[in-house]
């Protein structure tokens, strides 16, 4: 190496994020009973901010229980409404047994969904694990209640009426397998929009940090990737929102079942 002569500077590749690293769950507080792990998550802590945030805002929102509301009382009331009337619509008044469960399931999942728009914040609701496990307490609930209320009368979920008999095996079949099939879509198509629009939006961020970093003469393109980012952003607090109402609405369908077993 020549001395007083200026050497070139290596340039670094650019780290880019792997967008597959929001969805790694980590543990906070280990804990191991025997072979089974029991340990504190971040998809934990999520789940249990979700659950008070929700407790503690209904709670506060109605604790004066005013003949004129306040906007956080009349949100509440918005809020209860809504889900009253789309299970009504669904199951009719009947239906208004289940309203606890499908109202918690509402704001369980539109809660989850918004707090993982914060960023750093975990998605709970990008995991097949937990939208599989909502799902199945819906179906679970559907067959539980089903069978206690119409005992083998619930079969007739199966077999439709009007269908010619050398059609119907064929028929009961395909009932059946739609019907295996439902917590598998139901889960999928909550999870799937979540992973991929959050993948989307790191992938479109990491564009914008690398071309900031990169040069002079790149930086001039990081508006383009920003304000793809901006909209996916935009788009994806709408896509929290439908996937709840989403995922509500069919659960509401599927609890119809269990009340009309019948086609």
């Amino acid at each position: 190496m020549l001395r007083g002569v200026a050497q070139p500077r290596e340039r670094r590749p650019l780290a880019v994020a792997n967008p597959s690293d929001q969805f790694i769950v980590k543990t906070l507080v280990p804990l191991r009973i025997g072979g089974l792990d029991l340990g504190f998550t971040n998809a934990s802590l999520m789940m249990v901010l979700a659950t008070a945030a929700i407790a503690g805002g209904l709670i506060l929102a109605t604790r004066s229980r005013a003949i004129v509301p306040s906007r956080a009382q009349a949100l509440a009331e918005m809020l209860y409404e809504f889900v009253a009337k789309t299970l009504t619509d669904a199951t009719g008044r009947e239906g208004m047994r289940f309203l606890p469960l499908i109202f918690s399931l509402f704001m369980f999942v539109l809660v989850l969904n918004l707090f993982g728009m914060i960023p750093g914040a975990f998605t709970v609701t990008s995991h097949i694990v937990v939208t599989f496990a909502l799902a199945m307490l819906v179906m679970a609930t559907v067959v539980g209640y089903g069978v206690l209320r119409h005992g083998f009368g619930f079969l007739r979920l199966f077999v439709p009426s009007d269908v010619p008999k050398w059609l119907l095996p064929f028929i009961t079949l395909i009932e059946i397998v739609s019907f295996l099939s439902r917590p598998i879509s139901l889960s999928l198509r909550l999870f799937a929009n979540l992973l991929g629009g959050h993948i989307a939006l790191k992938v479109f961020g990491s564009f914008v940090a690398a071309l900031l970093a990169a040069g002079v003469s790149t930086s001039l393109l990081a508006p383009l990737p920003l304000l793809m980012t901006v909209a996916l952003t935009a788009f994806e607090f709408m896509v929290a929102v439908l996937q709840a109402y989403v995922f509500t609405v069919l659960a509401c369908i599927y609890l119809n079942d269990a009340l009309h077993p019948g086609h």
